[in-house]
């Protein structure tokens, strides 16, 4: 049967008031996502410090990274390309993934949380194969076996009624 998953994500909106205790919801992330206005230069240079701040928490070599242009909506087409630029520049520097989105009408949303979640998930079972162990264990391990012998091993075959 097939479970569904809600990966956890915290918001802490930039504010100063929740910088104290932000640090506690960085620690241990497999992603980073650094949200800024395409509407506000200033939100954009803002994104460089929030990494650095998740990053004291994070080995940068074990964490996806995404810097997220939001309200693309509000701003005119020359407007965000001028805006696009200067982001995707950034991102090169952080090593992130660049995407704009708008809440609003929805562009890009669906697409990039499928995105979070597609490598979040491949990064989750990639580490499980490097560990390489034998040992199952349920809860939240993916295992992946080549045997195919264990293929039918939970499904007993009954013999056709037709054939006795």
């Amino acid at each position: 049967p097939l479970t569904s998953h809600t990966p956890p994500r915290w918001d802490t909106a930039g504010q100063e008031r929740f910088k104290c205790i932000a640090s506690t919801y960085y620690r241990g992330a497999q992603a980073i996502v650094i949200v800024f206005d395409v509407n506000d230069v200033g939100s954009l240079e803002h994104t460089r410090q929030w990494l650095a701040d998740a990053l004291k928490e994070n080995d940068p070599s074990n964490v996806i990274l995404f810097l997220v242009g939001s309200k693309k909506d509000l701003s005119s087409p020359a407007q965000y390309s001028l805006m696009e630029k200067d982001a995707l520049k950034v991102a090169q520097e952080m090593q992130a993934e660049y995407w704009a989105v708008s809440s609003l009408t929805g562009e890009n949303v669906r697409d990039f949380f499928f995105r979070v979640a597609a490598l979040t998930f491949e990064s989750s079972v990639l580490a499980e194969l490097e560990r390489g162990s034998g040992a199952r264990r349920i809860g939240d391990t993916v295992r992946i076996s080549s045997k195919e012998s264990d293929l039918y091993l939970s499904t007993p075959r009954k013999k056709p009624k037709c054939c006795q």
